[in-house]
């Protein structure tokens, strides 16, 4: 059976080469590296060395990168940290964002009563910067959460205005960037972000292993105490090779940015066309989205929604109707609930996410398939 892999805003496979890699710390540098001989010492340099190539393609220090284990790790301590050690009483964010901030949001409210405030969505999915200018107040200490690219829609936040009215307004900003993050440029030099998370498996590197991007001068206090790694903000020993893939995975999404760009662009383009052409009624959710995610409502009827993914995952098409994160419920998208009338919510929606390893071969089979339910 021909197998088609259309779900890369869930994870993408990893690169040979970053296998290559692990390998290699696994077999040659495989000491702890909080030791103190030889060995510990090159397991320690493997780190540091994956810390700066990771500060480089984001110009920022490399004492600004925290490893952990997930964007959601990242997340969760970053806002709690906030709340607890920066003295940040409101949190202004949006429904739209992932679980990961949503609910770590709620859960700060109802521990420490915090105020939370959220940002309008519009039906394209958009954000309403008028309401966020209203909101922002230097008369309380606040940290807005908003992401760069939703992972559902692919909506485009304009994170640069977004920093800059925090900035005048003296609120902290952190930016879940895990759909952006070795997809396109981001200078950290130039954004004015506090805090941002990321996740290599997103950009063709291993599971179990992200990083915290925390801005010079902002201490924040340990997620896990014991050892002093991370700066003491992150105690256990360190996964190396998983730290040495993930620099080889960004280190190679961005030497091949500008190329992958265009190709994924072309392929998301098609796509578009070739499902407009077999469904004259298909509409895309969301406006200004990003090159490597396409949403779309398909004018199915109610009856068919509940199998369409199990219909193409018969054929060897891996899609999804959302994050994965929440593939097991039943429940409607939380992000489309926001935008999409209730009648709309009912039909069937795919998010249909791309890589350089797709082909338009595999746009053919996909909409031929969709065609034949």
């Amino acid at each position: 059976m021909q197998k088609v892999y259309l779900d890369n805003a869930a994870t993408t496979p990893i690169r040979q080469e970053v296998i290559d890699e692990m390998v290699k710390v696994m077999q040659q540098d495989f000491g702890n590296p909080s030791s103190t001989h030889s060995i510990g010492r090159s397991a320690k340099a493997v780190i540091e060395t994956a810390r700066k190539t990771i500060a480089k393609y984001l110009n920022c220090k490399s004492q600004e990168i925290i490893f952990t284990a997930t964007a959601t790790e990242a997340t969760n301590w970053i806002l709690r940290s906030a709340v607890k050690d920066l003295g940040v009483k409101r949190i202004i964010s949006s429904r739209v964002e992932h679980h990961a901030t949503l609910y770590t949001v709620l859960a700060l409210q109802e521990e420490f009563g915090i105020q939370v405030e959220f940002v309008n969505v519009s039906s394209a999915g958009t954000l309403d910067y008028h309401q966020l200018a209203g909101l922002l107040t230097d008369e309380i200490k606040t940290i807005v959460s908003l992401m760069h690219v939703n992972n559902e829609t692919g909506v485009i936040n304009d994170i640069s205005r977004i920093g800059a009215m925090c900035q005048q307004n003296m609120a902290f900003f952190h930016c879940d960037t895990v759909q952006s993050v070795g997809k396109t440029d981001l200078d950290l030099q130039q954004l004015p972000i506090d805090f941002i998370v990321a996740s290599a498996h997103k950009f063709h590197g291993p599971k179990g292993i992200g990083f915290a991007f925390v801005r010079k001068n902002l201490v924040l206090q340990p997620m896990l105490f014991g050892g002093e790694q991370e700066k003491g903000w992150r105690a256990g020993t360190e996964a190396v090779h998983q730290i040495a893939g993930m620099a080889k995975a960004l280190e190679l999404s961005y030497e091949n940015l500008n190329e992958e760009i265009n190709y994924i662009a072309d392929l998301k383009s098609y796509c578009w066309q070739q499902l407009q052409a077999a469904f004259q009624e298909v509409k895309e959710n969301g406006t200004t989205t990003f090159y490597n995610i396409l949403n779309v409502l398909l004018p199915f009827s109610e009856e068919k929604t509940t199998m369409i993914l199990f219909h193409l995952d018969m054929k060897g098409i891996a899609v999804s109707r959302g994050s994965a994160c929440q593939s097991g419920s039943a429940k409607p998208s939380h992000v489309l609930a926001e935008m999409l009338s209730d009648e709309d919510l009912k039909k069937p929606s795919l998010r249909i996410s791309f890589s350089h390893y797709n082909t338009k071969d595999d746009i053919d089979y996909l909409v031929e398939t969709l065609k034949s339910i």
